[in-house]
């Protein structure tokens, strides 16, 4: 069976990253990859986790 994934994107403030990084962790999401904001400023993490069966 091949796993089903949910994405979210995060717009990450630099002052709190890591707070930010965290509570998607706790929510049972895995970073993926941080990029440039679409606007060329700031940074925007791409997260995922598996979906929920059902």
């Amino acid at each position: 069976m091949t796993t089903k994934w949910e994405y979210v994107t995060v717009p990450l403030i630099s002052h709190a990253t890591k707070q930010i990084l965290d509570n998607w962790g706790d929510e049972g999401y895995e970073l993926v990859t941080v990029v440039t904001g679409p606007d060329g400023n700031g940074l925007v993490a791409y997260l995922k986790r598996p979906k929920a069966e059902g």
